[in-house]
């Protein structure tokens, strides 16, 4: 196995010359996308509107539309090379699915023809059964029906036309991420629409942005190879810190390796043809660890732009002789990743919400649509932090690193000033002198307050960073359509309780609309003061002030998903339409069992390494020794303790690391028999968590131990020195 490594040491200089290095600019941008343009080519006058009204509205497309663009679209994809077309969509597995199909078929004469109509590209009936979501349909009838989404444009990848679909099972329910994704915008939609009517009656529709920031290591594959752990459950279950890493933050920012470059010049060029728009990548803090980021879209089209994303940088990765880990916490003791997920407001008109005008108008603007996004996040933080729970996000959130597990906001000194001068604001009607006090001295100087009003805090789990949120508890493999999907529904539901209380002032105590909006702005600000704070303070003073604030802080997966299905989550999402009860309770279970099994598959790989690679090396290792200490006893006789006392200490030390790494595997092993046996997936889970979880660091200390002390020319795996320092 050191041969392997040290071959694979010597590879590295020679892989990445077999793959050509092509630019960015090689195919223009969107060249694989039957993108608006594309589709106006195509269309007639009338059916290119009918089209533009169902992706703006939700219009339903009757069938004589959708054969007419089955039919463009079939013609623009034929004349790109593809044979074959997909429904790619995003079951709750996490991951992107399709089912391939020809575009082959045969007339009634036997003729062969290429058939694509508008009910191909409507739906499709892949077979539902082995995906998540058993509970919400009967065994026969597992059928799942994918439906097309014509908001987010079909596009070529390998040769194969993509439909992005929605996934719903034989009932009906939402079996992926989309669907649901989908309701929540089109609600945030309706409730920023009404809201934006007191300051612009020509907005006439609002969209949430999304720009993501996508952090990953990029590993040698030969020296992955050598790692089942890796190979098997994307982190490292064992393995010694070496001892550099990023101490001297000399990897942030740093020149990218050479290797690396031409794998993201690479990827960038795909990229570029499928639509996606990257903007910027750089080196991130740890050693081998990156980030890739675009310009901010439309949070559909963004969701799947990253998970197309994902699944392209895995297929580039294999090209150039990498893997590539979006585990959050792959390294023990180094930076985990996370996918910082960046939220705005944007109108028809292309202004955003979430930033300061230029009159005092839209300033009022801004601080409705902030301070009501303030005041969501703080009733339902326990339901948003649980929306990006999972067991390798745990080992991430809240332990050596930001942010973390306590879901704060910053917005900064200044706004909060400024919050606090709307609390003094006089309840009632105003005097002329009041507003023009209000506009000018508190409003009118937001622009200024955030010129120098930046995000300084970067520990903060949600942050206000000057014209969007931040959010960064969302981890590195997640789909961000879950934290998103609640982010939009408890705004949309904050914003019509903003409405209807501005409007009941209104009609009700017959105030002027600014009179309206001041009074109901205090109030909120007034009901949040006594759970919202800044700044991070000290870990021990913020879990103290957090607990009395009546702030949550579930550290662990099983702790917080039962969010999700408390009595006030599930009105949210009924009252709003995004989610049944029925799908809440089917996600749940879902997320639970995931938790399960990803620690039960971690403890099975690490009693396997264990038992078949650490212990035998030891053993070997150890026979070395005795060797060396007979033929030490052989020359000095009855004195050779005192020329073998190191080597007898090594022996003693690597006894008893065995010892306690079998022993500690059995321990585990009955744990987790005793954990299989309950039936509540919410006390398994719990189970897991605190019975079996523990004894994955306990063994990986006496294996590292064990690394440090067996000699390197025999040790099976590669070790955190190559994997991480690789150029």
């Amino acid at each position: 196995m050191q041969t392997l490594r040290k071959k694979s040491l010597f590879k590295l200089s020679s892989a990445s010359e077999e793959v050509p290095m092509t630019t960015a600019n090689s195919l223009d941008f969107g060249a694989h996308v039957f993108d608006i343009p594309k589709l106006k080519q195509f269309l007639s006058e009338k059916a290119f509107k009918q089209m533009l009204q169902s992706i703006d509205k939700g219009i339903p497309i009757n069938i004589v539309l959708a054969d007419q663009i089955a039919s463009a679209i079939k013609a623009w994809a034929i004349s790109k090379g593809a044979t074959h077309y997909t429904h790619w969509f995003q079951p709750i597995t996490g991951a992107t699915a399709e089912k391939h199909d020809s575009f082959f078929n045969l007339d009634e004469t036997g003729i062969q023809i290429e058939k694509f109509e508008g009910e191909q590209l409507v739906q499709q009936v892949p077979d539902a059964s082995s995906f998540p979501g058993e509970s919400l349909r009967n065994t026969f009838e597992a059928r799942g029906f994918t439906t097309w989404d014509p908001t987010s444009p079909v596009f070529i990848y390998e040769g194969t036309l993509c439909i992005p679909s929605l996934f719903m099972s034989y009932t009906g329910e939402a079996l992926d991420f989309k669907a649901p994704l989908i309701k929540s915008l089109q609600k945030l939609d309706t409730a920023a629409t009404d809201v934006c009517q007191y300051f612009d009656k020509g907005v006439g529709k609002v969209n949430a942005t999304l720009g993501w920031e996508q952090e990953y290591f990029l590993i040698d594959r030969s020296l992955a190879a050598s790692r089942p752990d890796l190979m098997l459950t994307g982190r490292t279950l064992l393995g010694h810190p070496p001892s550099k890493d990023q101490e001297l933050n000399d990897h942030y920012f740093g020149s990218i390796p050479g290797r690396v470059s031409r794998f993201l010049k690479d990827l960038e060029s795909e990229s570029n043809a499928l639509g996606i728009p990257i903007k910027t990548y750089h080196n991130e803090a740890a050693p081998s660890q990156y980030e890739i980021a675009p310009v901010y879209e439309v949070a559909n089209l963004a969701v799947d732009h990253n998970a197309l994303l994902m699944d392209l940088m895995n297929k580039m990765s294999f090209r150039h002789n990498f893997i590539v880990l979006f585990h959050e916490k792959p390294f023990e003791k180094i930076n985990g990743s996370g996918k910082h997920t960046n939220w705005s407001l944007v109108t028809n008109s292309k202004i955003n919400l979430l930033s300061p005008g230029k009159t005092p108008m839209g300033n009022l603007q801004f601080l409705s649509f902030f301070i009501n996004t303030i005041a969501a996040v703080l009733k339902h933080e326990a339901l948003l932090r649980a929306s990006s729970v999972s067991a390798s996000n745990d080992l991430r959130i809240g332990l050596h690193e930001a942010p973390s597990a306590i879901l704060s906001i910053f917005i900064g000194k200044h706004l909060m000033q400024v919050l606090e001068e709307l609390e003094n604001v006089s309840k009632g009607k105003l005097s002329p002198q009041e507003k023009t006090d209000i506009k000018l001295n508190v409003i009118g100087k937001i622009p200024e307050i955030l010129l120098d009003n930046t995000d300084e805090n970067r520990t903060s789990p949600f942050a206000f960073t000057g014209n969007k949120f931040e959010f960064r508890t969302v981890g590195s493999k997640a789909n961000c359509a879950k934290s998103i999907t609640v982010l939009n529904t408890i705004v949309a539901e904050q914003l019509f309780l903003f409405r209807d209380s501005v409007d009941e002032l209104i009609e009700n105590k017959n105030m002027k609309k600014d009179d309206a909006i001041f009074n109901t702005l205090r109030e909120i600000i007034t009901s949040i003061k006594d759970i919202f704070y800044a700044s991070e303070n000290e870990k021990e003073k913020a879990e103290s002030l957090a607990k009395k604030k009546g702030l949550s802080n579930n550290k662990t997966t099983p702790e917080a998903l039962p969010a999700y299905i408390n009595e006030s989550s599930i009105k949210l999402f009924e009252s709003l339409g995004v989610f049944s009860e029925n799908e809440l309770q089917t996600r749940y279970q879902i997320d639970l069992e995931e938790y399960i099994s990803s620690i039960q598959i971690e403890s099975r790989t690490l009693g396997d390494l264990a038992q078949n690679h650490i212990i035998p090396t030891a053993i070997k290792y150890q026979n070395i020794l005795i060797e060396n200490v007979k033929g030490i006893k052989e020359i000095y006789g009855s004195s050779f303790k005192e020329h073998a006392s190191e080597q007898i200490l090594i022996l003693e030390r690597i006894s008893k690391h065995i010892t306690e790494i079998n022993s500690g595997i059995y321990a585990m092993v009955e744990a987790r028999k005793k954990a299989n046996v309950i039936k509540n997936h919410h006390k398994k889970a719990m189970a897991y968590c605190e019975n079996i979880l523990p004894f994955l660091s306990s063994i990986r200390y006496h294996c590292d131990k064990l690394e440090l002390t067996v000699d390197d020319e025999i040790w099976p795996m590669a070790k955190y020195r190559e994997l991480l320092f690789i150029r």
